[in-house]
């Protein structure tokens, strides 16, 4: 049985591997998001993640369609208190920004689409500078005094605003981030690793990083030559062009080839031993894609594999 992984100082438990919900009302219809969510469930799986513009980029979405199935399988399911549901707010259409107002009114479109009383986890989805920090812990205070929200984080800020923010909540004796979601794989490190990273560090903050996979092309299925049939493929498949790309790509296929491991586990392994992060985020279309996913919370890389990718990664 893989073992929980504290969020930070808070007191949720997660499994070491996050199902992003991004895919559930986009590629993966309501049936097949059902299917997913019971086999990540079944094999320990406790922590998903959503946000309420989830997904409105798709022809005939207009965001919440995520939340809607997930409070669907909730209902259906009935083991509301099993699951970390994680959630975000601030780009849906109607609940743009981080004004207090949108931050609670986002929260009530939430919880009402994922049919719950509480989120488990309350994210800021991209920062809103036009908003003093003040004003943004306070509102997500609130919520958390309430009991709508049981605990806080960030994605998408920089270092400077996540410390005012850290700063303001230690000052006030306010509700305080626990977790940061960034941008964070084998191809793309500076989006997290410096002074956000640091901050993180510092302040004892889990980190939950999203495009875990780089949109599918940590998982192999990228080679010259080859057609993947996705929504990402354009974007995963631009890694290829890289010098980077390609040594990261050589060095996965040595490991998992030694490890008898799959290479998206492989990748997943080398951020789950990096510092501060809890838990790295994935999607799965179908119950098939899973089990590669799942294998993270049991592969545990060695000192010179995780130097070997850190290394192909520079």
């Amino acid at each position: 049985m893989t073992s929980l992984r504290k969020l930070g100082p808070s007191d949720l438990e997660v499994f070491p591997l996050a199902l992003g919900g991004n895919v559930f009302g986009w590629t993966a219809d309501e049936a097949q998001s059902f299917a997913v969510l019971d086999a990540y469930t079944a094999a320990g799986g406790n922590f998903v993640d959503t946000a309420d513009v989830y997904s409105a980029w798709a022809p005939g979405n207009k965001g919440g369609e995520s939340e809607t199935v997930i409070g669907n399988w909730l209902a259906a399911r009935g083991h509301r208190s099993d699951v970390v549901i994680a959630t975000k707010v601030g780009a849906h259409s109607d609940y743009k920004g981080l004004s207090a107002n949108t931050i609670k009114s986002g929260a009530e479109e939430s919880l009402r689409r994922l049919r719950t009383d509480y989120i488990d986890l309350y994210y800021t989805h991209f920062d809103d500078p036009t908003v003093p920090v003040e004003e943004i812990i306070t509102a997500l205070d609130d919520l958390v005094t309430s009991g709508k929200v049981r605990a806080i984080a960030a994605s998408n800020l920089t270092a400077e605003r996540l410390q005012e923010s850290i700063d303001f909540s230690d000052r006030e004796g306010l509700a305080r981030y626990v977790a940061l979601q960034p941008h964070y794989n084998l191809v793309s490190r500076g989006t997290y690793e410096g002074p956000l990273q640091e901050v993180a560090s510092r302040s004892g903050l889990a980190a939950v990083p999203y495009y875990a996979l780089a949109s599918g092309f940590l998982t192999g299925k990228y080679r010259p030559g080859a057609q993947v049939d996705s929504a990402r493929a354009e974007g995963a498949g631009k890694h290829l062009e890289t010098d980077r790309g390609v040594k990261v790509l050589a060095a996965l296929d040595e490991i998992a080839a030694a490890r008898g491991a799959e290479v998206a586990t492989v990748a997943l392994a080398w951020l789950a031993a990096q510092p501060t992060v809890a838990a790295p985020i994935a999607s799965a279309r179908t119950v098939e894609q899973l089990p590669a996913l799942l294998a993270v919370g049991d592969l545990e890389l060695t000192e010179a594999e995780v130097t070997a990718l850190t290394k192909a990664s520079a």
